[in-house]
């Protein structure tokens, strides 16, 4: 229904607009080829009339109001024309002549006698009514010192005139149903070329809703229709990527969480299954079961950031962050876990003078360099020191933090930054921690790269402005 739809409604609204524009030339056109005939007509005839009149005035000069009864026939002999009927009458409308011979009674008060009476040439169309048939009447007044005298009313039958006019409207009309149908057949085949790349977008729509979303479209349509294809085919895309990232959190999470229950299960069972008199197993168990819970909190706390960011509903603090006083805080809170596994922090200060202080959310900014620097410690080589350097650029503060230890892949580096995407799939997190980061600093209009070598080790840059 909807396909037919389209169709019959580009067919009738391209038929509509030529057929209403078919009517207005038509009717524009009728009305000039009648204008122009009926105006031809007249002009023939009230030239000869104008003509007739100066001509008679100039070669009888003894015309005049008295002697006009006597010179009548003359008058209608002389003002005589080929094709038409020629009435002498008094300014009253009381027909004096004919040239016809008929006998005309009644006075005559149409409108182009009442013109000539006061002396301009006037036209009247009507019915006459002996005959019936349609008549053009054009009276001129003849002049006598400047003054009508009498008037000079030319008939002529309009009747062959409407007939070729008649004729000339009756071509226009079946050229018009010409374009018309023309125009129907071009609409219909543009409805086609519209209805047919609506009818494969449906129909792979359709598929894509049943799940199919390895179906594309054809995108080599032009214009809105081709629009139409890449933004399907866009969307297939984004709802296999989201349907994999769903599937990758369910995967990841399961994994997350199963590692730190499983040990508070184990340990809470084997306290209190165990001697609760032995005192070094219970605070271990209870180390363990706390070192676990830490863990799951942070888990938490990193779903529910991963969870604002994708709603966009994380806000930041703003505030102004001396980096430098944050990045000592970062690395005291480290400096036990790097301990346990024989790593130290160096800080180096680029330049002479302290950074400068910062607009930011000091508690985001740190959120993101520990989480920085808890993968420097992680994956950091024993024995090796990992280098915290502080640098101003003209528009932005570069914080770098470099570990020594084995370099990622290049073919990872370009997607580390991905939501949930680990270098080591069977490894431990979620791999959103440096997805969050990166988010958390392009909120505050910054950026952060990620940088690796063999020789170099591993570098995480983060850029922020200075204003």
């Amino acid at each position: 229904m909807m396909r037919k739809g389209i169709k019959r409604l580009v067919v009738s609204h391209y038929v509509l607009v030529v057929l209403l524009t078919l009517v207005l030339v038509e009717s524009v056109f009728i009305y000039s080829v009648r204008t122009f005939y009926y105006n031809s007509i007249f002009n023939n005839l009230n030239n000869h009339a104008q003509v007739s009149a100066s001509f008679y005035n100039k070669f009888h000069s003894d015309l005049n109001v008295l002697t006009f009864d006597k010179q009548l026939p003359d008058v209608t002999e002389s003002f005589a024309h080929p094709s038409a009927e020629l009435q002498v009458i008094t300014k009253q409308g009381t027909v004096l002549a004919t040239t016809s011979g008929f006998d005309v009674r009644e006075q005559i008060k149409t409108r182009d006698v009442t013109a000539a009476a006061q002396g301009t040439s006037g036209r009247w169309i009507g019915t006459n009514d002996p005959t019936g048939e349609r008549i053009m009447a054009v009276a001129t007044p003849l002049l006598w010192n400047g003054q009508p005298i009498a008037v000079l009313r030319y008939i002529t039958s309009l009747q062959e005139v409407d007939r070729v006019i008649r004729n000339i409207s009756g071509i226009a009309l079946l050229i018009g149903f010409a374009i018309l149908g023309a125009v129907s057949l071009v609409s219909l085949a543009l409805a086609n070329s519209i209805v047919r790349p609506v009818n494969r977008i449906t129909a792979a729509s359709a598929l894509m809703a049943k799940g199919r979303f390895d179906v594309r479209v054809d995108e080599s349509y032009r214009y809105e229709l081709g629009d139409l294809a890449k933004t399907l085919n866009f969307m297939a895309q984004e709802i296999v990527k989201s349907d994999k990232l769903k599937n990758d959190f369910i995967s990841s999470i399961s994994h997350e969480l199963r590692t730190p229950l499983t040990s508070i299960k184990g340990w809470s069972e084997t306290i209190l299954s165990g001697d609760l008199e032995d005192k070094d197993e219970t605070k271990t168990g209870l180390r363990i079961i706390s070192k676990e819970t830490d863990r799951l909190v942070g888990l938490v706390e990193e779903l529910l950031d991963f969870s604002r960011l994708e709603q966009k509903q994380l806000s930041l603090d703003i505030g102004q962050v001396d980096m430098e006083y944050l990045l000592n805080e970062v690395m005291l809170q480290m400096a036990a876990k790097a301990r346990s596994k024989r790593v130290s922090f160096q800080y180096v200060r680029k330049g002479e003078a302290s950074p400068p202080s910062i607009p930011g959310d000091p508690n985001r900014l740190k959120q993101v360099f520990l989480n920085i620097a808890d993968n420097a410690v992680k994956f950091a080589d024993p024995d090796t020191a990992i280098t915290v350097t502080a640098s101003v650029e003209p528009d932005a503060l570069a914080v770098s933090i470099r570990d020594i230890g084995a370099s990622i892949p290049m073919e990872h580096l370009s997607k580390i930054t991905e939501k949930f995407y680990q270098v080591n799939p069977q490894g431990e997190g979620t791999g959103l921690g440096l997805a969050i980061c990166k988010e958390i600093v392009e909120l505050h209009g910054g950026k952060l790269a990620v940088s690796s070598s063999d020789t170099e080790g591993t570098a995480v840059t983060v850029r922020l402005p200075l204003s």
